[in-house]
């Protein structure tokens, strides 16, 4: 399994080499590389980040301001040339400190330190998870019983979210991120703003779209590598 990890240095030389130290590391993919903590919150609010690899000193919000801000922060390596940041940034449940220059060994390991923690973390997740196989939703005036397993795809419609059944469709009063967030995440993907699609639902990728049971859902640019990659996995057989 890719991390899927974010770039935050105003610094471009500094963002060049963590980009190539990522390219030699099979299990990390950089979704994209930021100047600042600003750009940065476009793409977390967007889709899944599982790792930031965060600059301290940046203009208009520092990395560490900016990791306060974040309710809900991925996985965070801090990198900084100043040394003298450690003891706050583990205060914050950092995975790991870099000093700059940032050498590939000293890289590969914190990266593999993440990446042990972020499996971890998975697994306990889907344990819980696991225990239960349906939720309820409050739709058209009464509480409603759904199955992973029955859905096929969530369509957001700005507060809304229609849940498409095989038989129906249930409209309930929630952000399509909420329910990204309470939804098993194994069996559940994000692939473009407006829509969340049921993995095993999944009949074909064709261009830009998913195929599921009956329906087409498109596929946002931005996210068609990873997406493709996570419904795919190891199970591409090539010639």
């Amino acid at each position: 399994m890719k991390l899927k990890c974010l770039i935050i240095d105003d610094e471009p030389f500094a963002r060049k080499g963590l980009e190539e130290h990522m390219q030699e590391i099979d299990f990390l993919h950089c979704v994209a590389s930021c100047e600042n903590a600003l750009k940065a919150s476009s793409y977390l609010n967007e889709q899944k980040i599982d790792l930031i690899y965060l600059d301290i000193h940046m203009p208009k919000i520092n990395g560490i301001d900016f990791l306060k801000s974040l309710k809900n922060p991925p996985l965070v390596i801090l990198t900084t040339a100043y040394s003298n940041y450690a003891l706050e940034g583990y205060t914050l449940d950092v995975i790991d400190y870099l000093v700059k220059p940032i050498t590939f060994e000293r890289f590969l390991k914190a990266s593999q330190k993440a990446s042990e923690y972020f499996q971890l973390k998975t697994r306990a997740e889907h344990s819980v998870a696991s225990a239960v196989d349906y939720f309820f939703v409050r739709s058209d005036r009464k509480f409603e019983k759904v199955f992973f397993r029955e859905v096929s795809y969530v369509e957001g419609l700005q507060n809304y979210a229609v849940i498409h059944l095989p038989d129906r469709k249930l409209i309930t009063y929630i952000t399509l991120t909420s329910l990204e967030n309470q939804l098993p995440k194994d069996q559940f993907l994000k692939v473009h703003k407006s829509f969340l699609i049921s993995v095993p639902h999944v009949k074909a990728i064709e261009g830009d779209e998913i195929i599921l049971d009956n329906a087409r859902v498109p596929i946002s640019r931005n996210l068609k590598d990873q997406v493709v990659q996570q419904i795919l996995g190891n199970s591409l057989y090539k010639r």
